[in-house]
């Protein structure tokens, strides 16, 4: 137990560490809020994307590719967002607060929060296959976004189907792995030099991003939080992750597949949740507040479940 407890603190304090370091810098106005916004948009624009395309075009597909476990992803993420969003929608009449709950409670912030806790679970090694992983679920999490953050609001405005395709196709993150996957399937080689400056770009998306959502953080707004924000980020911390890879376990993922699953349903809520809720007119400070709690609340949770997996030897 001692051991286990130990390696996980080495796996999830440096990450977490990162995210503290953002918000003490950000207080001792070493960094301000044009720098998280600038940086915020890089890491998404550049960095995180060169990082999703150079670990995709080292990896075999073939190999990499668990459709089965695709599919069960795709299924539990489709029904758990429909089951919060009917049993809430039950208590919570505001659309602007019903539309931000449900998007906090299923929302992972696995590109950043996720990919960062992998490589130092399993080893950098293990980032092509969460980066397949990634390459599936991030068109589903955009895609439900806009179907919650419109259909509460069906009576007040209208879908652009246009703009919001275009939105999902052009992601760069998608543009990524629509890019990378040719080199990886026709094993093409690139050059040495444009190895080298992916790499580097694709070294500063994950501690660029942490130190990011650290300074992007203010801690006074748990005072003022509302008893829906903890319960979204007790959903999303707590009860998916606790579900979800119980099933992942009962359909026999073990080691690095029910470690991936487990991370993937544990993260925190992802930081765009806030820009699309302000974006789309939704309840945008109960966003702030649930990415908050959920960012905190997943230090202990996360740590917590490697800790039990480990002691039972399934990871």
């Amino acid at each position: 137990m001692i051991d286990n407890i130990i390696f996980t603190g080495n796996v999830v304090a440096p990450v977490f560490l990162l995210v503290a370091l953002g918000y003490i810098l950000k207080r001792l106005n070493i960094i301000n809020e044009n720098f998280v916004d600038v940086t915020s948009k890089f890491v998404f624009s550049v960095s995180l994307p060169a990082l999703v395309f150079i670990n995709l075009v080292d990896i075999d597909l073939s190999a990499a590719i668990d459709l089965n476990q695709i599919i069960y992803i795709y299924s539990a993420t489709l029904i758990t967002f429909f089951l919060i969003w009917i049993f809430s929608a039950a208590i919570i009449k505001d659309a602007k607060n019903l539309s931000v709950f449900v998007q906090g409670a299923y929302r992972s912030n696995y590109a950043i929060v996720g990919l960062a806790i992998i490589s130092k679970l399993f080893g950098e090694s293990a980032l092509g296959k969460a980066t397949i992983l990634l390459a599936f679920i991030l068109p589903l999490y955009n895609v439900l976004a806009v179907i919650i953050l419109t259909v509460p609001f069906r009576k007040e405005r209208k879908l652009n189907l246009k703009t919001t395709l275009s939105e999902i196709v052009f992601n760069p993150l998608i543009v990524a792995v629509i890019a990378g996957f040719p080199f990886s399937y026709f094993k093409i080689k690139i050059p040495e030099v444009g190895i080298l400056t992916i790499d580097f770009l694709a070294e500063l998306a994950l501690p660029l991003a942490l130190i990011g959502i650290g300074g992007s953080l203010n801690v006074q707004n748990i005072k003022k939080a509302s008893g829906i924000a903890f319960t979204s980020s007790a959903i999303k911390v707590v009860l998916i992750p606790f579900i979800l890879t119980l099933g992942s376990y009962y359909f026999g993922y073990r080691g690095l597949d029910l470690g991936i699953m487990f991370v993937l349903f544990a993260c925190p809520t992802a930081i765009v949740s806030f820009i699309m809720a302000e974006a789309m007119g939704a309840n945008s400070k109960l966003a702030g507040n649930i990415v908050l709690i959920s960012t905190i609340a997943s230090v202990f949770t996360i740590a917590a479940g490697i800790v039990i997996l480990k002691e039972l030897s399934l990871i």
